[in-house]
């Protein structure tokens, strides 16, 4: 059975509450993606917006796998890269070549864009062998520390 791999627009409200569940599900965070979901002019707003890129896996009509990434615009040349934020697929799904075709559908986007690379960080954990495996297949890793960084602020006690 085919995927359609669909570049969601701001008419695709459906399609990005169920990615949200699909997100959830998959990386067992269910709470993050479900408990306070944006309303619908904050997703159209991001789905219409030129830097945010969520992409859909659709199987027989029901979303399967997708991409949530963005296009940052550098500043020392007149170039862009895309950051891969989410990607994922549903655990009945996995093994058919979804997070790829996601890829490369990404890929098409970036090279549209006049992006020069595309990037994704993944968990050295035993849960992230998955995707280490795929990142390694299409690309060349590297060694990096993440950190998060804390805002003060309205809503963002230190």
């Amino acid at each position: 059975m085919s995927v359609d791999i669909r570049h969601l627009t701001p008419n695709d409200l459906t399609l990005m509450e169920a990615l949200l569940t699909t997100f959830g599900e998959a990386f067992n965070e269910v709470h993050t993606y479900t408990a306070n979901r944006p309303g619908e002019g904050y997703l159209r707003r991001l789905l219409g917006g030129d830097t945010f890129i969520a992409l859909a896996a659709v199987k027989s009509g029901e979303v399967v796998g997708g991409i949530a990434a963005y296009e940052c615009r550098k500043f020392e040349q007149e170039r862009s890269e895309i950051y891969i934020y989410d990607l994922a697929v549903a655990s009945g799904h996995r093994r058919e070549g979804i997070a790829t075709a996601l890829i490369e559908q990404l890929k098409k986007i970036a090279a549209r864009r006049g992006a020069y690379v595309i990037f994704v960080h993944a968990d050295t954990g035993i849960e992230d062998e998955p995707a280490i495996a795929l990142y390694t297949k299409l690309g060349r890793g590297e060694d990096v520390l993440h950190f998060d960084i804390a805002v003060e602020g309205e809503g963002n006690p230190a």
